[in-house]
């Protein structure tokens, strides 16, 4: 007897006809006619998920792995309809070209059945075709259906902060919607999206997904004219310019207000210096530096001169651990030559440390290999250097 596998995939819960119970069971019938044994490790569901791309689908992907195996768990893979297999020819014809020629494994449309003739290959490449055809076409109306409802003010997202879903709109969020005025007003009278965040997450305050405020999460806030009884939407793929429609919610914002804020957000952007957007380069404590209050990784600031604590800087950390990346530098060779735990091969490297001769990556990666972390606390300026196999307290 043959070993099978069973893919069995649904995109939404309204296509009852291939639900994952009729497709496995046919499947099965299909398996005991043709004498395929058909293990229940061998049996892959996606549910809900679409087909349009191979990555996305955690149980697909796993039975890709699974068939790479040596020897080969299982000689043939069933399927309800090839458009369960992918709705992409490029995926489908990638994955099966793989099966069939480096694991020796065939796919079978169990009502699709294909001759053993060449013209089985134009039919398959047909009906290919036709299911990422289907797909696409699917994709190109629900997208005009949604963009019809759209611009009648109908509402096709989900509700942002201080609104949840009410009849066919959003309502204000009776626990939610008066935070809203509020982060405006603070961010008007001077506070960072940083500072409103850390004061939102120190109240018990969490996202409309349960998560911690973030700086950027504010800024999201800011910027989104929702709040003014608009409602906005990118009409088309790749687009960048967003469409803004009225709403038939009731705004939690005035129009001054949301304007004043994005002159205030567009004078803070214009005020970073221009090599805030650009990646900091590397530097000999990458990733060792551990903040005392919370331990979270210190990073480099935009200047490159300072590290702070990532979470501080995203609202989520509630003491400062900005240190000059200089002086940190020095304090943490000072200690590795006094330190009796420092190992000696290290000792002997220290020179190499302070000079020019290696770059910072190697210097990261030399340090890496002896020190697990080093926590710095800002109260008192005292490092703890945490080697593999003890840790030596030094202080300022």
């Amino acid at each position: 007897m043959q070993t099978g596998a069973a893919y069995i995939r649904v995109s939404t819960e309204e296509q009852t006809e291939y639900s994952p119970d009729s497709q496995l069971g046919r499947i099965r019938d299909y398996a005991d006619a043709h004498q395929i044994l058909l293990p229940e490790k061998y049996i892959y569901l996606d549910e809900g998920i679409s087909g349009r791309h191979a990555r996305t689908r955690p149980a697909f992907m796993r039975m890709i792995s699974d068939a790479k195996e040596k020897p080969r768990p299982f000689d043939v893979i069933l399927l309800w309809k090839f458009s369960r297999f992918a709705r992409n020819r490029q995926d489908s014809i990638l994955y099966k070209s793989m099966l069939r020629k480096e694991c020796g494994i065939e796919v079978i449309s169990i009502t699709e059945q294909l001759s053993k003739d060449p013209t089985s290959i134009l039919i398959e490449a047909l009906l290919e075709a036709m299911d990422e055809y289907y797909s696409l076409n699917l994709a190109e109306e629900v997208r005009r259906g949604m963009n019809e409802k759209f611009s009648r003010g109908g509402v096709v997202s989900v509700p942002p902060f201080g609104y949840r879903m009410g009849d066919g709109h959003f309502v204000p969020d009776p626990e939610k919607a008066s935070l809203i005025p509020q982060i405006f007003q603070d961010y008007l009278a001077g506070k960072s999206s940083r500072q409103i965040a850390a004061a939102l997450n120190a109240a018990g305050i969490r996202t409309n997904r349960g998560k911690p405020f973030q700086s950027r999460t504010v800024d999201y806030i800011l910027s989104n004219p929702t709040y003014t009884g608009k409602l906005r939407r990118r009409m088309h793929p790749g687009q960048q310019e967003m469409t803004l429609t009225a709403g038939e919610h009731i705004p939690l914002i005035c129009e001054e207000v949301f304007l004043s804020v994005q002159q205030t957000l567009a004078s803070r952007r214009r005020c970073l210096p221009p090599h805030a957007r650009q990646s900091p380069a590397d530097f000999m404590l990458r990733g060792l530096v551990r903040c005392g209050n919370c331990g979270a990784t210190l990073t480099q600031s935009v200047r490159g001169k300072y590290l702070q604590c990532c979470r501080y800087a995203r609202g989520q950390c509630s003491v400062s651990h900005s240190v000059s990346l200089a002086w940190l530098n020095d304090k943490v060779l000072e200690q590795l030559e006094t330190a009796p735990a420092c190992p000696a091969r290290l000792k002997r490297s220290l020179p190499i440390l302070r000079s020019d001769k290696i770059s910072e990556n190697e210097k990261n990666e030399l340090l890496r290999s002896f020190l697990s972390q080093i926590v710095f606390r800002r109260p008192d300026n005292t490092i703890t250097l945490s080697f593999c196999s003890r840790d030596l307290r030094t202080g300022r």
